[in-house]
């Protein structure tokens, strides 16, 4: 890479970083972490012991990872039932449920 070519990408990276610190406080404020919905491999960060961040799940609605979702809709979303025919709701706060067997 010559160094013209190395500055333009680290301008590159700084300008989009900046661009999404910028967009990240604005979007928060209409957002809240839902903990027990997200699908495995989609949920936005830490998702308990054993996974690191985003995309770390192991199963659909792992009790202790979270999406974030708009704000309100966390309680009220509708997800299926569990394999022994419990009702699943999504919470502000890590769950004990759906937690994969180390």
């Amino acid at each position: 890479m010559t160094a013209m070519t190395s500055r333009f990408v680290l301008g590159a990276s700084l300008t989009c970083a900046l661009g999404a610190m910028a967009v990240t406080p604005v979007m928060a404020e209409d957002m809240e972490k839902c903990f027990g919905v997200a699908l495995a491999g989609q949920n936005d960060c830490a998702a308990g012991p054993g996974t690191t961040c985003a995309g770390t799940s192991k199963v659909d609605f792992q009790g202790n990872s979270w999406k974030l979702v708009p704000a309100g809709t966390c309680m009220t979303m509708e997800l299926p039932a569990a394999e022994d025919g419990m009702a699943r709701n999504g919470s502000l706060e890590a769950l004990e449920r759906d937690i994969p067997k180390a």
